[in-house]
């Protein structure tokens, strides 16, 4: 653990970012450049007095859980996350498998959009940010655990809560998406991936599956246009805009409704409700 470069680097990342990169407001007059400790703690979700030892050069070495969420914090790419790793004494993650590191472009936009449902997901469709209207349409899916966390087991293993998002109409469209883009994955990360892991799980467990995994389809497919049902509001129909990150890991996934019409007002009226239900 380098201790020196390690609170150099802290330093320097935290300086450089303002409080509208980061989702904050700005708050009283600001006596230095940058974020102030407490709020790189806050985002990181750990204490002000851990991270000042930490720029202080007295801290002890932080875990990789910690250096994960130090990254998401100060919005760094994923070689300075690399470096951050290092110079913390950690070996560097594989950049091969599946991360719950977010691009900090992906970020900047996804934090500026509220009046509409947005999420980010991993190649695996695993939901690594959802905003609040999202939660409110989907669920809290970046809480999930386990498998439980990828929206294809969710889809063929779960007891049907997945599927109730949607049409029994779309659910063939569906399927059909989440099992190609998973082998696509397959075939980037390999068999002994998290990727095929997944994918021997899901053979093992689902029928459906195995029957379209035998289908040899191999695409990355988001519907342009969709039904999402909701339990309280009932059908929205939305546009999905899709932005990749430069090696398509990561997708930013925007769902608008189209304007003036009825389904704008439910998405209006989920930002009012929120989770709750109309009859509690």
């Amino acid at each position: 653990m380098d201790r020196d470069a390690l609170a150099e680097f802290l330093r320097r990342h935290r300086e450089t970012l303002q409080p509208a990169d980061v989702g904050l407001g700005a708050g009283a007059r600001r006596r230095a450049p940058g974020l102030r400790r407490e709020e790189v703690a806050q985002l990181a979700t750990m204490s002000t007095d851990y991270y000042t030892r930490l720029e202080q050069r007295r801290g002890p070495q932080p875990s990789t859980q910690m250096l994960a969420a130090l990254a998401r914090a100060l919005r760094v790419t994923a070689d300075e996350r690399d470096y951050l790793f290092r110079v913390a004494g950690h070996a560097a993650p594989d950049r091969r498998t599946a991360s719950a590191y977010v691009s900090p472009a992906l970020r900047r936009v996804f934090d500026r959009l509220e009046d509409t449902p947005a999420l980010i997901i991993s190649t695996l469709g695993e939901t690594l940010e959802q905003n609040a209207l999202a939660v409110a349409l989907f669920g809290d899916h970046v809480a999930e655990t386990g498998w439980n966390r990828y929206e294809a087991y969710r889809w063929f293993t779960g007891p049907g809560d997945a599927r109730a998002h949607y049409p029994e109409s779309y659910h063939p469209q569906q399927s059909r998406a989440l099992v190609s883009g998973l082998r696509a994955a397959v075939g980037e990360m390999g068999v002994r991936s998290l990727a095929g892991e997944l994918a021997a799980e899901l053979t093992s467990r689902s029928a459906e599956f195995r029957e379209l995994w035998e289908q040899q389809v191999v695409a990355r497919r988001f519907a342009d246009h969709k039904t999402v049902l909701h339990p309280e509001v009932g059908a929205i129909e939305v546009d999905c805009q899709v932005l990749f990150t430069e090696d398509r890991s990561q997708a930013l996934l925007v769902l608008t409704p189209e304007p003036g019409g009825d389904d704008g007002e439910k998405i209006r009226l989920l930002s009012v409700v929120g989770t709750q239900s109309f009859g509690a």
